[in-house]
């Protein structure tokens, strides 16, 4: 026979207090009173046969079999809660909630998303933009746009393209006294970094780009420009401020307006990729099938048409 399970009350009351080591604030959270929370968790000593918090002065401590059984229980009440989330979603067949990088969301997604709303008028397309990685198990995501290396277990992921970095400049740099020719010339120049990757994953630099072209007058480690957003570093780009080593597929719009232009053919190839990414069990969704198949079109028809050609290394 199965054994009994405590009030669902009583748990729930268990789980806030312990989460916040305090019965006030739990009692705020789920809006009954102190007294109330206090007797549900006494009902679930009772009911266990065991003290769980030991009641100090103004403050509250778990026991030792309080310790054993808080991650158990806050694990089930997380899995029920993305439980029902992922219902409700599926139950708002007409939206569709999109996460990718700022910048990509800025630079390349933004410009194209009304291609889609007008392929598919009847989808809610959402975007949701950030540079942590979401769960599309617990946070309120359907899809994702991530830029990576592709190992994502337990999730259906579509290599949409890879990704390149080439120095990028606005177009009124290739003039003047001081205009790029050759990259030795970069030693007149501002160099932009772009550090937006730092702390994620490990991207080329210049100095990689410039040993790469056997460039040995230009200091890669001078002062130059440092941004944390890889959109500001082609902004600035773009203005004049200098020249920045972009992300090629990042730059694209850019490059295609003729706001940036590649002064060499000389490509690093990074060791990651755009991938479009969701839930196994949801890949057949009309919604996120209708997203990736328009994804992945567009990508195929900037891969080569609109990004440098030159060599990639």
């Amino acid at each position: 026979m199965a054994e009994r399970l405590p009030p669902l009350t009583a748990l729930k009351a268990f789980e806030a207090a312990s989460r916040l080591m305090s019965f006030q604030a739990a009692a705020e959270e789920l809006s009954v009173t102190p007294a109330a929370l206090s007797y549900q968790i006494r009902q679930l000593e009772d009911h266990l046969g065991l003290k769980l918090f030991n009641r100090l002065n103004r403050a509250v401590e778990l026991t030792e079999n309080g310790r054993l059984i808080q991650p158990g229980i806050h694990e089930a009440f997380e899995h029920l809660h993305r439980t029902m989330r992922q219902l409700r979603r599926r139950q708002q067949t007409n939206v569709l909630t999109i996460a990718a990088g700022p910048a990509f969301t800025a630079k390349w997604l933004s410009p194209r998303l009304y291609r889609f709303i007008a392929r598919h008028p009847n989808i809610d397309a959402r975007i949701s933009a950030s540079v942590t990685k979401s769960d599309l198990e617990m946070d309120d995501i359907d899809i994702a746009i991530r830029f990576g290396p592709g190992e994502y277990p337990g999730h259906h992921s579509v290599k949409l393209m890879d990704e390149f970095m080439t120095p990028l400049c606005a177009p009124s740099m290739l003039e003047g006294p001081d205009a790029i020719r050759t990259p030795e010339d970069l030693q007149h120049h501002t160099l932009i970094h772009d550090d937006t990757h730092q702390g994620f994953f490990v991207l080329q630099t210049w100095a990689d780009w410039l040993k790469a072209a056997g460039v040995t007058n230009v200091d890669p480690g001078r002062s130059g420009l440092h941004f944390n957003v890889a959109d500001h570093a082609l902004d600035a780009a773009v203005s004049g401020g200098g020249v920045v080593l972009g992300r090629t597929c990042l730059a694209e719009p850019d490059m295609r307006a003729g706001r940036l232009v590649a002064p060499f053919d000389l490509r690093l190839k990074t060791n990651y990729s755009f991938f479009i990414v969701c839930l196994d069990s949801r890949r057949n969704e009309p919604a996120i099938e209708a997203f990736r198949d328009w994804v992945t079109d567009e990508m195929a028809g900037v891969a080569e048409a609109e990004c440098p050609r030159g060599p990639a290394v």
